[in-house]
Parts: structure tokens; sequence; C-alpha cells
């Protein structure tokens, strides 16, 4: 855990503990979602081939997890730390524009 704190730049075990409630809403949350967005764009689950159900799926639930992961860390007052989160991993896939065109609105 100290370590984890470390890396994160998180100074206590409630703040932590946030950060990890945060990332299991999100990630079971996206997956609720994506399957009848799935259905609502005239995929249903009995969609064959199935394997490619499952890779729409997954590429579905991405973009909704990033999204969500904002949503969420918002509303447990993570904001900032998620944010910086999300640019991380936006700079890792080089999609960094995306972060930067939005860190310059929220600038503003």
């Amino acid at each position: 855990m100290k370590k984890l704190k470390e890396r994160w730049n998180v100074s206590s075990n409630w703040q932590l503990s946030l950060i990890f409630i945060v990332f299991a809403i999100t990630g079971y949350s996206s997956l609720q979602i994506a399957k009848p967005f799935l259905s609502l764009v005239g995929i249903p689950e009995t969609f064959e081939p199935h394997w490619l159900y499952r890779v729409l799926r997954i590429i579905l639930i991405f973009p909704i997890y990033q999204v969500l992961l904002i949503i969420v860390g918002s509303i447990f007052g993570q904001f900032a730390f998620f944010w910086e989160f999300e640019k991380k991993m936006l700079n890792r896939m080089k999609l960094g524009f995306i972060a930067n065109y939005v860190d310059s609105k929220l600038k503003k």
C-alpha cells in the first residue's frame, strides 16, 4: 500500500480507499452499460459470429470506462487524481491530444 500511495502521490489511506472504490464502480458500470448499448444499436447478444460480438463489446467498454472514471471520480471528490490518471493513460496510447484539448477547455 505504501508503494502505491507514493506512486499515485496519495497521502491518506482514506483517499486510497476512495480511489479503489471508484475503480470498482467504474469497471462494473462500464460492463453493465456496454451490453444494452450494443442492443440499442442493433447488435444483440446472439449476434453471430459470437467472437465479433465480444470484440465489439470490449471496444465499446474502453471509451465508456474512460468517461465513467472521470464522472465517478468527480462524484467521490477525486477529479484531480483521476484527470491526471486519465491524461497519463491517453498519452501512453498516443491520444494525448485529447487530454490536451480537454485541459485547454478546463483552464478557460
